[in-house]
Order: structure tokens, then sequence, then C-alpha cells
């Protein structure tokens, strides 16, 4: 079936209409978002609510709220202002910016094994996982930590060089999970610090970590580094965003081929800008009909009942949840076919 052509905005520019959206948890501040495919065909769609310190489990083909996890605590399976979040098989990491730590769940029953970090951690925020090896990941995380009594000042740049701090998470059957710090790192000159970081996410095809600076003082844009930490001095241009870049996500379209998709976090709408996946050139753009302000972005490239291209999710103004139909999206900003098939 053949995806309907979008509409334009004013700036000639496609709108692509959301296929739902969640009914609005006004007090939830909804951050980040991941997927997960559930043993009995279904997908629910997981995200951090930050300001009722839960998750809370969308079913990804309709919007449905299925279930939430958690309450506000320092104990296992309790939250302090969860941010960031990752899905692994069937493990869910959840970065919390207040309890200074990640903790790692076991789907479906939400059931905690780990928490690691909290004696480095200050103020966590995004998490990216790498498998290295069977049942061994790297686990990236950011670290916004701030100065001031309001937290809105950016520390001395000798003390960036721990924006982003790395995890060997290695799980097995027999035995607790083993998690080892492989360091921190981050650029401490002026021109390429890592300022004020949330998102972050990586291409092994291509050997690139994608990091947000979302720092509109400055200018806020992606910096790409090595997955070993390595600054390699690539930015995107001053001026790709109008705002700040929120989620990012990968669309793997083929071995090494795809598109980037970044959330400018704009109102009335955010604008989702597409680039190529291993140039980094902008490859179009896009808004929906309503989401404005959008936090995270989760790309679920899999089939699902109602999406059988796949679908992006976005968070809509901290208190919803939309999602977009791959094959709409390819369709509109007419992208490799590969993409939608």
């Amino acid at each position: 079936m053949t995806a309907p052509a979008a509409a334009a905005d004013a700036t000639g520019r496609p709108v692509v209409a959301e296929a739902w959206h969640s009914s609005a948890h006004v007090d939830d501040e909804l951050d980040s978002l991941a997927t997960w495919p559930t043993p009995d065909g279904g997908t629910w769609l997981i995200a951090t609510a930050k300001r009722t310190h839960q998750l809370r489990v969308f079913d990804a083909d309709t919007g449905a709220v299925l279930r939430t996890v958690g309450a506000r605590g320092d104990m296992p399976g309790q939250f302090d202002r969860p941010n960031g979040i990752a899905v692994h098989g069937d493990l869910v990491f959840v970065a919390e910016r207040d309890n200074h730590r990640v903790q790692v769940f076991s789907l479906p029953e939400f059931a905690p094994i780990a928490a690691f970090g909290a004696d480095a951690l200050q103020s966590p925020y995004g998490l990216w996982l790498h498998e290295t090896a069977p049942d061994t990941l790297e686990v990236y995380v950011t670290d916004s930590f701030m100065d001031g009594a309001d937290h809105t000042r950016v520390p001395d740049f000798s003390r960036l060089d721990r924006r982003v701090h790395r995890y060997r998470f290695e799980s097995h059957d027999d035995g607790a999970p083993r998690v080892t710090a492989l360091g921190s790192f981050g650029a401490t000159d002026a021109r390429t610090a890592l300022r004020i970081v949330e998102s972050i996410a990586g291409d092994p095809a291509h050997a690139q970590l994608l990091i947000a600076d979302e720092d509109t003082r400055h200018h806020a844009t992606i910096h790409l580094y090595a997955f070993d930490g390595r600054d390699t001095g690539r930015t995107l241009p001053a001026g790709t965003f109008e705002a700040e870049p929120e989620g990012i996500a990968l669309w793997s379209c083929s071995v090494d081929g795809g598109y980037w998709i970044v959330a400018d976090q704009l109102r009335p709408r955010t604008v989702f800008r597409l680039f190529d996946r291993a140039q980094l050139t902008l490859a179009g753009s896009f808004t929906g009909a309503r989401v404005a302000a959008t936090d995270g972005i989760a790309l679920h490239p899999a089939p699902t009942a109602r999406f059988p291209s796949g679908a992006l999710f976005a968070v809509d103004d901290d208190a919803s949840v939309v999602a977009f139909d791959l094959r709409a999206v390819a369709t509109a900003l007419h992208l490799d076919p590969d993409c939608s098939r």
C-alpha cells in the first residue's frame, strides 16, 4: 500500500501526519523513549517520566497506556528523576539524574538486576549501548553536571573531560552482571567542548558516536567522537539547528546506508532533521501536524502490526507521545527506497 502524499508547511517543508497521538500526562514530564518487542508479537514503547519518577509503558501500535513502573526513591526498582533509557535484548537501562546512577532491569517484569555509576556520575542524562561481544555491552552515559545555585552555568573547560562515561556491562545466566568502569572523556577546548549534553547515539558500521550539545548560548550542534572517546573535531555546521538538538536515532536501511534523525526542539512544531548516515550531510526535514518541543525520540525499524515498515516515536511537549509511519516519512522526503521496504 502506498503512503499518502504529505502536505507542506509555509516553508515548503513536508508535514507528515502523526499516525497516533497518546493521551496527555501533564504531570509526567516525559523525556526519553525506547522500544521492546514482546514475546507475544506486540511492541512496547517505554518512556521515562522525570517529574513522577516512573516509567510509562505504551502500546507502540496504538499509543494506549499499558502500565507504569516504579516510584520515587533510591532502592532497587525506584527512581529519582529518570532521564535516558535504552533497551538491548530483554534488558532495559535507565539513567537517573538525581540518584546519579544507571539501573538495569529485565523485561517484561522490570525486575532490577544491577545498578552502577553512583561513585562517578553527577547528573547522568543520555544512554547508548554498543554490543562488543556476546553478552557484553559498552554503555555510554552523558553527564551534564552544571555549576551555580541554579545549575545553569557551564563548568570550567578543564572539567568537561567527564562529559561522557563508559562502562563495560557483562551479563551471564549463571550470576550477577559484572560492570567495569572504562573512564570518561570530552573535549576541553573552547571550540569543541561539550557544554550541555544529553542525547548520544552511535553507529558501529561507521565507527561514529554522535553527541548533542544543547547550549544555544554558544551554538547548539552535534559533535562526532570515536568509540574510544577521541574527539574527531567534526561537528555539524553552525546554524544547522534553530533550537536544541534533542533525541538522536539511527535509521539503518542497509548494512552501512541510511539516515540519522535528530529532533530540533522547536515550537509550535518540532522539526525532524535527517542526515546521511555516513557523511552527515543534510538529507531533508519534516514536521508533524502537531508534535512540539520534542525531547526524546525512538526509531523502531522492525515491522509491527500497524507499521509494516517500522515507526518513529517522539515526545510531544513533555506530556504525550506520538508515532510516525516510517513509510510515510520515506515517501515525503523521497528517501532511499530500501528504507520503506
